[in-house]
C-alpha cells in the first residue's frame, strides 16, 4: 500500500514507541500517534477523541489500556473498530494477552468486524524488569511477588515490536494469531537472579501468596481499579497455562528470539539498574 497511513494507539508505551520506531526507521508510511498528550487527543474513555485520530487512516494497532480483560473491554473494542472500519480503515493490527480468555473475546470482536486483521498475544514483558512494575523494587534490593515458581516464557518488547510492524506492514499477516513468547521459561525468582547476577547487585527476594501480595500493594495505596487486575493476572493468567514456548517470532521474522540472559545484558548496559546513590551530606 503506497503511502499507507498508520495509527499507533498507545504510541508513548512499551511497544508502541518501539513499533512508531521502526515504522519510521523502514518504511516510508505515515505514522500517527495516538495518545492523551497528542494533537488530536486520544481518550479511550471518551468516544468523542476517536474520530479526530482515525479520519484518513488506513491501517491502526490497538493497544489498549489498562488492559483487554477489563469488563469495560469488549463494548469499547466494538465501538471503536465499528467506527474505525466504517470510516475506511482497512486493517486493524490488535495486541493481546496470551492466555487471556477475556481478552480473547476482543479478539473475536475485532475479526469479526474489519477489514483484515492480525492478532499477536504476547506474554509477560522482559521489560517489565526494567521500564514498569518491578523496576523501583529492584532498585530498591527487594522483590517480593506472588506466583514467584511459575515459569513463564518473558518476551522482549523489540520482538514484538518487530512482529507488530511486520504485520501492520505486510498483507500475508491477514488473518493470522500469533503467540509470542521468549525462547525459554523463567520464573520471576530466577528472573531477578539473572538480573543480580549480572548487575553485580544483591537482590532480595520474597516468594507471597496472591492474597499477601494484594495486601501489600493496598498498603502502597495503589487504587482498587488496578488492584482488580493484578489480581486478575496473577490468579487467572499466572497459573501456569502459559508456561510453553512458541516459535511464532522465527516464524515472522525469520530469527530466533531475543533470551532474557541477551536482555538483561543489554539493559545493564543502560544503567538503569544501577544502585540508587546516596546524596552526600554537607
Amino acid at each position: 500500500m503506497e503511502n499507507q497511513k498508520i495509527l499507533v494507539l498507545g504510541g508513548n508505551g512499551k511497544t508502541g514507541r518501539r513499533v512508531t520506531k521502526l515504522l519510521k526507521e523502514i518504511s516510508d508510511a505515515e505514522v500517527y500517534v495516538g495518545s492523551r498528550n497528542g494533537i488530536p487527543p486520544f481518550h479511550w474513555e471518551n468516544p468523542e477523541t476517536w474520530l479526530g485520530v482515525i479520519e484518513g487512516i488506513d491501517t491502526v494497532y490497538i493497544t489498549f489500556q489498562p488492559d483487554l480483560a477489563i469488563p469495560s473491554a469488549p463494548e469499547t473494542i466494538q465501538k471503536f473498530t465499528t467506527l474505525a472500519t466504517q470510516n475506511g480503515v482497512q486493517k486493524i493490527v490488535l495486541l493481546s494477552g496470551r492466555g487471556e480468555k477475556e481478552a480473547q473475546v476482543c479478539e473475536e470482536i475485532v475479526k469479526s468486524t474489519a477489514k483484515n486483521w492480525t492478532i499477536v498475544r504476547a506474554s509477560w514483558f522482559s521489560q517489565n524488569f526494567s521500564e514498569s512494575i518491578f523496576l523501583e523494587p529492584i532498585l530498591a534490593g527487594y522483590v517480593a511477588i506472588a506466583r514467584a515458581k511459575t515459569p513463564e516464557p518473558f518476551t522482549d518488547a523489540d520482538d514484538i515490536a518487530a512482529v507488530v510492524t511486520e504485520a501492520l506492514l505486510n498483507e500475508k499477516h491477514n488473518g493470522k494469531t500469533y503467540e509470542l513468547t521468549g525462547p525459554r521459561l523463567l520464573s520471576f525468582e530466577q528472573a531477578v537472579a539473572e538480573i543480580a547476577q549480572i548487575t553485580g547487585r544483591e537482590i532480595q527476594f520474597q516468594s507471597l501468596s496472591v492474597d499477601e501480595y494484594i495486601g501489600m500493594l493496598r498498603e502502597y495505596q495503589i487504587p482498587e481499579d488496578e488492584l482488580w487486575l493484578v489480581n486478575y493476572l496473577f490468579t487467572e493468567v499466572l497459573d501456569g497455562r502459559n508456561s510453553s514456548v512458541t516459535h511464532d517470532i522465527e516464524k515472522v521474522l525469520g530469527r530466533k528470539a531475543k533470551d532474557f540472559t541477551d536482555y538483561v545484558k543489554e539493559t545493564a548496559q543502560t544503567g538503569v539498574w544501577d544502585a540508587p546513590k546516596l546524596a552526600e551530606t554537607p
